[in-house]
């Protein structure tokens, strides 16, 4: 067995460096100077939680679709065939063996697998309902899971997802037959929910449940989700170390991101940090998970326990998100004066805050007695406390919001258009085939990764993308399984792309490149194309790996698997490309103006194929900013760029110019004078337009 567990505030187990980068020229991989190997990535814990508001009638509703049962172990025709048998279920794929306790190491006092009514009298799995209090770690260092489960407990919304049937499965004193043994607990693993069916055998160690396990001997929900959860990892010590993100993504199928406080200077930068709480506001409000943490600097600082009260390397949850009216009485209603304010937990029932807004501080006078009723201050060492958010961007250095993404037509808050596609990174020696190219670093082979197309159709949009890699299972032989460094790009493209990137365009943002479960991009974008590129930050590493976007409206998410036109039965008597040819209109000058400037447009066209830009508004320079992509047939026809002036009834003609676009031609940047459209004897309009334009006879050149 393992050693016991430590008490709060020493160090429990070494662990391996966590590295993350960021990429603003090319990518790179970097461990953080002020970072503890012990640290990992943001969130990752030996404990915490993630903050939980009241329950949201509806919240995250549309996050539960069909279920998958996990191995095929179907619970309704397991536990009847045990009813009619009459016997305890004892599963063959998590047997009660030292193989689901460790993957590795010597084993230590001997265990006991029994069930919950030889551990004591009358079982319950709820006693007195769910609570976040009811949870307590053991001897395996995974209070990063157990604060998810506390997290978990405070939602009804998502505590009787994650447990389904739960009446069902409660002990029924007056109908012993009814009894099987056999329990099932669901959890959202790599984009579908997974149905997990286990015995109720439970390890213990001189008749102690030597895990998870409740303040109430006879409670046994935690102890049970706990077994369900070690058997999807692969056994028990595969919980050892892990990222409270990743539980609660698994439990509510959410996406996680996380914040950097120090780098981002919130702590400084007032305006970032009122943006950073009306986003915590606004996330707390829809239903959604936060937590905080303090990155240790050094190993000897794990758990350490600071002058404030606050420890470091540890989670706290976030339990409410709040602006605090000021004042007495009438005065707090005519008086504008709101704090922005913060509840947070330490999930060890103890040990809190002792700086301004603690429990006894003397702040608290300036906020009535009514007001603090209401957000529930109390004055017991119950790990519960306030503080300004000031002081939190001061003191603590990653924020994780787990933000529900709510699908659902029928609500009154705002709904995301989810795009959600599986890949894989694979390996092949013909290059058009490898899907494996790493990272920007590897200039070579970046562009044979999977790439995926989608568009912003507004003016501006705000886009959300998380890629989650396939969580790797620890077996006895083999260990546990390590993360891929993974991360990606995105890059604005042409209007009209339908095959593979092949050469660098506009990079619109990139993620950061960590060996996390998962990674998770907020953007802001103009309307147009964009390809994502997802990648292992090494060269030849494989996995496979599941792609979520959500925007405002459907974006057309897909996968661009062909590098160029296919030939088909049509191409010899149709005749096939010869030229590709990019076409970037960046913008025009002195065009024909009217009192309100021109509110003009431009279009591409070739060969039949036309891309249209936006309508710049009230200038007679407009930035266009558009690109086309053309496959061509008759390389001997002239590319035809239009500007149009939009008006209510009737576009007017402004000018056009023929692009030869021929290959030979050395010079990529023309600015060009517009003509009419008088085929025998064109004559110049007011204005000019700047083209870039790229051409080759290689249809894998852009």
């Amino acid at each position: 067995m393992p050693a016991p567990a430590p008490a709060p505030g020493q160090r429990q187990l070494d662990l391996g460096p966590e590295l993350e980068a960021a990429a603003p020229s090319g990518c790179s991989l970097r461990s953080r100077a002020r970072a503890v190997p012990v640290s990992r990535e943001p969130g990752w814990t030996h404990g915490g939680a993630a903050g939980v508001p009241p329950p949201l009638p509806g919240a995250g509703a549309t996050m539960f679709s069909c279920v998958k049962p996990y191995e095929d172990q179907s619970y309704s025709a397991l536990r009847r065939d045990c009813l009619r048998r009459k016997v305890l279920f004892e599963d063959p794929l998590f047997p009660a063996t030292d193989d689901s306790l460790y993957y590795k190491g010597t084993p230590g006092p001997t265990v006991r697998w029994k069930r919950p009514k030889d551990i004591c009298k009358d079982p319950r799995l709820f006693v007195d309902g769910i609570s976040s209090h009811d949870l307590h770690q053991g001897q395996v260092g995974n209070c990063w899971f157990v604060a998810a489960c506390s997290s978990l407990a405070s939602r009804e919304s998502l505590w009787q997802k994650v447990i389904p049937d739960w009446k069902e499965q409660e002990w029924d004193p007056e109908k012993p037959d009814a009894y099987g043994g056999i329990f099932h607990f669901r959890f959202w693993r790599f984009g579908e929910w997974v149905d997990v069916v286990i015995d109720d055998r439970l390890p213990t160690v001189n008749n102690q449940l030597i895990y998870c396990h409740s303040n109430a001997r006879n409670e046994f929900w935690c102890a049970l989700v706990e077994k369900a959860y070690a058997k999807l990892a692969g056994c028990y010590q595969a919980l050892d170390g892990g990222n409270t993100a990743d539980a609660l993504v698994d439990f509510t199928g959410g996406v996680s991101e996380p914040i950097d406080l120090t780098e981002g200077d919130f702590a400084n930068d007032e305006t970032k940090r009122n943006q950073l709480f009306e986003r915590m506001l606004k996330v707390h409000s829809r239903g959604g998970l936060i937590s905080a943490s303090i990155k240790a600097m050094t190993a000897a600082d794990m758990e350490a326990r600071l002058a404030c009260g606050l420890v470091k390397g540890h989670a706290y949850a976030v339990t409410d998100v709040r602006k605090v009216r000021l004042g007495h009485g009438l005065l707090a209603f005519f008086k504008s004066e709101k704090l922005d304010m913060i509840r947070l937990r330490n999930p060890w029932g103890e040990r809190e805050w002792n700086g301004p807004w603690s429990d006894t501080s003397e702040e608290w006078q300036k906020v009535s007695k009514s007001e603090r009723e209401k957000m529930g201050v109390t004055v017991q060492d119950d790990g519960e406390f306030w503080m300004t958010f000031e002081d939190v961007c001061r003191y603590f250095t990653d924020i994780i919001k787990c933000r529900l993404i709510n699908t659902s037509y029928l609500s009154i808050h705002k709904t995301w258009e989810e795009a959600r596609l599986h890949g894989a990174w694979m390996q092949h020696e013909d290059p058009r085939q490898n899907r494996s190219g790493g990272c920007i670093n590897h200039k070579d082979t970046f562009f044979q990764n999977p790439q995926y197309i989608f568009d912003v159709k507004k003016p501006e949009d705000e886009v959300l993308i998380c890629i989650q890699q396939r969580p790797k299972r620890s077996t006895r032989r083999e260990g546990k399984g390590e993360n891929l460094a993974i991360g990606f790009d995105i890059y604005k493209v042409e209007e009209n792309r339908q095959y593979r990137m092949h050469s660098l365009q506009h990079k619109a943002a990139s993620s950061i490149y960590i060996n996390s479960r998962s990674v998770f991009l907020r953007t802001e974008q103009p309307e147009g194309r964009y390809v994502i590129i997802p990648t292992t930050f090494e060269p030849g590493h494989t996995g496979e790996f599941l792609l979520r976007v959500f925007t405002d409206v459907p974006s057309n998410c897909r996968e661009l698997r062909l590098d160029e036109p296919p030939h088909t039965c049509w191409s010899s008597l149709c005749g096939y490309p010869q030229l590709v040819t990019q076409v970037h209109v960046l913008g025009a000058a002195g065009l024909k103006d009217s009192p309100t400037g021109a509110n003009s447009y431009v279009i591409i066209k070739c060969e039949g194929d036309k891309v249209r830009s936006a309508v710049q508004k009230g200038t007679s320079t407009p930035e266009y900013n558009v690109k086309g992509i053309f496959y061509r047939k008759k390389p001997s026809q002239p590319i035809t760029v239009q500007v149009w002036n939009h008006r209510v009834l009737k576009d007017e003609f402004l000018g056009q110019v023929h692009l030869k676009a021929d290959p030979d031609d050395l010079q990529p940047l023309h600015t060009l004078h517009l003509r009419d459209r008088n085929s025998r004897q064109p004559s110049d309009l007011p204005g000019t337009v700047a083209v870039h334009i790229l051409s080759s006879t290689s249809l894998m050149a852009v």
